[in-house]
């Protein structure tokens, strides 16, 4: 995951969160992943955003809710 620019791509934060980018954009259609940016029809990710995103879903227990920790 390179932050030489304040954007990343969806292939750069699916693979810096570990999954698809299939998942990725099924995330954003349900409105469960990190916010995002559409410049055109291109979409993009605040890696300020991303970092927000997976402090919300930290969990201290197996029986926390996202966001509780």
């Amino acid at each position: 995951m390179s932050q030489d620019s304040i954007l990343g791509t969806p292939q750069q934060v699916a693979q810096a969160i570990h999954t698809t980018t299939e998942a990725l954009a099924q995330r954003r259609y349900l409105g469960t992943g990190p916010k995002f940016v559409k410049l055109g029809r291109r979409v993009f990710y605040k890696w300020a955003d991303v970092y927000a995103w997976i402090d919300q879903n930290t969990m201290q227990r197996t029986d926390d809710r996202p966001g509780a920790a």
